[in-house]
C-alpha cells in the first residue's frame, strides 16, 4: 500500500511537471525571453518607424518584461511577412508582426501570392487611423485632381500590394484617371527621393508617410494633390477628395470597398493557434502600451499617429469584408486586376 501511494505521488508529480511545461502561465513564459516583431515594410517606412517606436514601450507592459527584437521582412509589399506569420512563424507566442492594411482585402480577392487567411490570425490591435493622399512635386504639370483626367501623371510604385500602387491603379480603373506607375521603388522614402531627382512627378500613400517631409512641404516643393477619403483630413482640410470625381453610385461603392482597408490602420497579429492566454497577455499589453502617458507624449512630439485600434474592431472588419457580395468582388477583380 505504501509503495502504491509513493508511485501515485510520483505519477502526479510527473503530470504536474508536464502541465507546467506545456501550460505555463504567461508571466512566467515571457520572463527572460526574446520576442520577434516582424515588420513587413522597409526601414524608414511609417510601419517601420511606428513598429520600432512601439517596441521600445511594449516590453515593459508584458509580464516578465521580455526583450523585443524587430525584424524587417519587406518583400512583395509585406505579403511575405503576412505569409510568414500565417504559416511559418512559431506559434508559441514569441513572434508577432505587422503587414500592409491591404492584405485582408487582397486575401479575400484571391491574390495569387497571398497564402494567409485573415480570419485565422490572432489580431492584437492596430495603431493609427490613416488617411491616404496623393502628393505632387511642385514642377509637375498636374496641378489639380481634374488635371488627372486629361494629363499623364507619373508616380512611383512598390508592387501591386502597396498603397503606392493601389491608389493610382484604382483611380485609373474606376474613374479613368491617367496615372502612370513606375514600379520598383522600395517605399515612400525612396519615391520622394525619386521626385527630387525628377524621375517621377508624385506619389500616393498614407498621409502619415508624408508628415516627415514638413520642410519640403513648407518650402512649397511637395504639395498635396488629393485625399482618398470622403471625410476631410483635419490637418489639411482644404485638400480635395477624389470621391468628388465619382460620376456614378457604382464608382463610389467600389472605391468605398477597396479603400475600406484604411480602417485597419497599422495592424498587428500573432500567428494562428497561439495559446489563448498568451494572445490575451499580448492584447492587454498592447492596449496598456498605447495608453501609456509617456508613449502618448512622445508620439505627439514626433507627430506620429499611435491611436489605439482594438482587436475586436479588426475582427469585425475582417468579418465584414468576407460578407461582401461575390458580384461586387468580381467587379473589383475586373476593374482592378492587379489587386487580385
Amino acid at each position: 500500500m505504501k509503495a502504491n501511494v509513493v508511485a501515485l505521488g510520483l505519477a502526479l508529480g510527473v503530470l504536474v511537471g508536464c502541465s507546467s511545461a506545456y501550460g505555463q502561465p504567461s508571466p512566467e513564459f515571457y520572463k527572460n525571453k526574446q520576442i520577434r516583431m516582424i515588420i513587413g515594410h522597409p526601414v524608414g517606412n511609417d510601419y517601420d518607424l511606428a513598429g520600432r517606436f512601439l517596441a521600445r514601450y511594449l516590453g515593459k507592459h508584458i509580464p516578465g518584461e521580455p526583450t523585443i527584437i524587430v525584424q524587417n521582412m519587406p518583400a512583395a509589399a509585406s505579403i511575405a511577412a503576412a505569409n510568414f506569420l500565417y504559416a511559418q512563424a512559431p506559434r508559441d507566442g514569441t513572434v508577432f508582426g505587422s503587414f500592409s492594411r491591404n492584405v485582408p482585402s487582397q486575401a479575400l480577392m484571391g491574390q495569387m501570392n497571398v497564402d494567409a487567411d485573415p480570419r485565422r490570425f490572432n489580431w492584437l490591435g492596430a495603431t493609427s487611423l490613416p488617411a491616404r493622399v496623393c502628393v505632387r512635386w511642385a514642377t509637375a504639370p498636374v496641378k489639380t485632381p481634374a488635371d488627372l483626367f486629361t494629363q499623364e501623371f507619373i508616380v512611383g510604385g512598390a508592387g501591386a500590394g502597396s498603397s503606392l500602387s493601389i491608389l493610382p491603379t484604382v483611380f485609373n480603373h474606376v474613374l479613368g484617371t491617367r496615372f502612370r506607375i513606375i514600379q520598383g521603388y522600395k517605399g515612400t522614402t525612396d519615391t520622394v527621393l525619386a521626385m527630387e531627382r525628377g524621375e517621377v512627378q508624385g506619389a500616393c500613400a498614407s498621409y502619415g508617410q508624408f508628415r516627415i517631409y514638413e520642410q519640403l512641404i513648407r518650402d512649397g516643393k511637395l504639395l498635396y494633390l488629393l485625399r482618398a477619403e470622403e471625410m476631410p483630413i483635419p490637418e489639411i482640410p482644404d485638400v480635395p477628395s477624389i470621391f468628388d470625381y465619382a460620376k456614378t453610385s457604382e464608382q463610389r461603392q467600389l472605391m468605398q470597398f477597396i479603400f475600406s482597408s484604411t480602417e485597419f490602420g497599422r495592424p498587428y497579429v500573432m500567428p494562428p493557434d497561439v495559446p489563448h492566454d498568451r494572445v490575451e497577455t499580448l492584447r492587454k499589453a498592447f492596449a496598456e502600451t498605447l495608453q501609456d502617458p509617456a508613449l502618448i507624449a512622445e508620439a505627439a512630439r514626433m507627430k506620429m499617429d499611435m491611436t489605439y485600434r482594438q482587436p475586436d474592431r479588426l475582427e469585425q472588419l475582417v468579418a465584414s469584408l468576407y460578407s461582401t457580395p461575390p458580384a461586387m468582388i468580381e467587379t473589383v477583380k475586373k476593374l482592378v486586376p492587379n489587386l487580385q
